[in-house]
Parts: structure tokens; sequence; C-alpha cells
């Protein structure tokens, strides 16, 4: 199966596969971003004051799943 790198998956996308709201979702995002040496890639990626959204198949989307999926200690 090819991916196509081409698409864009939105933070709404993501909140609907992964089951949460989207605010929360924000919220560790941000939380995340701050941790570069855990996520350097999402910490890359992630421009200031614009949307969540990363292209399909991508590092930073598979750290930014990670980062929604990592419980909370």
């Amino acid at each position: 199966m090819t991916v196509d790198k081409t698409k864009t998956i939105t933070l709404t996308d993501l909140c609907g596969e992964l089951k949460i709201k989207p605010r929360e979702a924000r919220m560790m995002l941000r939380l995340a971003v701050s941790k570069k040496l855990e996520y350097p890639a999402l910490a890359d990626a992630h421009v200031p004051r614009q949307p969540w959204q990363w292209h399909a198949g991508s590092k930073a989307l598979a750290e930014a799943k990670k980062a929604l999926t990592a419980t909370i200690d």
C-alpha cells in the first residue's frame, strides 16, 4: 500500500481517529512541542498561530499521534 504524502491530515481528522476533544489535543500538542528533545520532528514542523496539520506519513504526524496517545503520569 502506498501512502499519499501530499494528503494533509488536520487536527480534526486526528481527533476523530483517536476519539479525543480538539481542545484537549491542542493543549497536549503545545506541551509536546515544548519538549523538543522528545518530539523533534513535531517541534520543527509546528508554526505558531497556524492550524495543526501534517502531511500523511510524515514523522511529525507519527510524533503527534505518539504525543496524543501518551499516558499522563
